[in-house]
């Protein structure tokens, strides 16, 4: 499973990275800001916080966050190596690929890169991008899994387990 959850980590952070540089050039010529439909616009925005723009900082804060994304991107490793199900291993995978993604724009760019933008009756969703997508389905599979596995061993029964 270690295989399958790093190939992922690694499809998931070249996907963005590719992703990135493509839009970054791309929105350029377009002032930045690019509608596509009455709900969804293609923009450029520069998180330098965490997920949604929280806790904005500066320079130190740039090297920290990308210190305590790479300690947790340890940790995940450490997780992905004693999983023995696909589902966590994928989940876990995106999760990395996804944090090593956003690393890799705060040490080569100084801030998070954001795209996708949807919005609503004037209400805009914060932008993300790929990476903020593969943490946010990653998280979402193992809370699947996890709920999945509380459901097996309900059925199995406290004497039983």
């Amino acid at each position: 499973m270690l295989r399958r959850g790093i190939a992922l980590a690694a499809a998931v952070l070249v996907a963005d990275q590719l992703s990135k540089l493509w839009l970054l050039d791309w929105l350029a010529g377009h002032d930045g800001q690019v509608q596509l439909t009455g709900f969804f616009n293609l923009v450029t925005v520069w998180n330098r916080g965490i997920s949604f723009g929280l806790l904005q900082s500066g320079e130190a804060g740039r090297w920290l966050l990308s210190i305590v994304s790479l300690v947790v991107c340890a940790a995940l490793v450490v997780w992905l190596r004693r999983v023995d199900r696909l589902l966590p291993a994928l989940a876990l995978g995106a999760v990395i690929g996804g944090a090593l993604g956003n690393v890799a724009d705060r040490l080569l760019r100084g801030a998070v890169a954001d795209f996708f933008d949807f919005h609503l009756m004037g209400y805009h969703w914060p932008a993300f991008n790929i990476a903020d997508s593969a943490i946010t389905i990653g998280v979402g599979m193992l809370l699947l899994d996890a709920f999945r596995a509380g459901d097996k061993r309900a059925e199995i029964g406290p004497e039983e387990s």
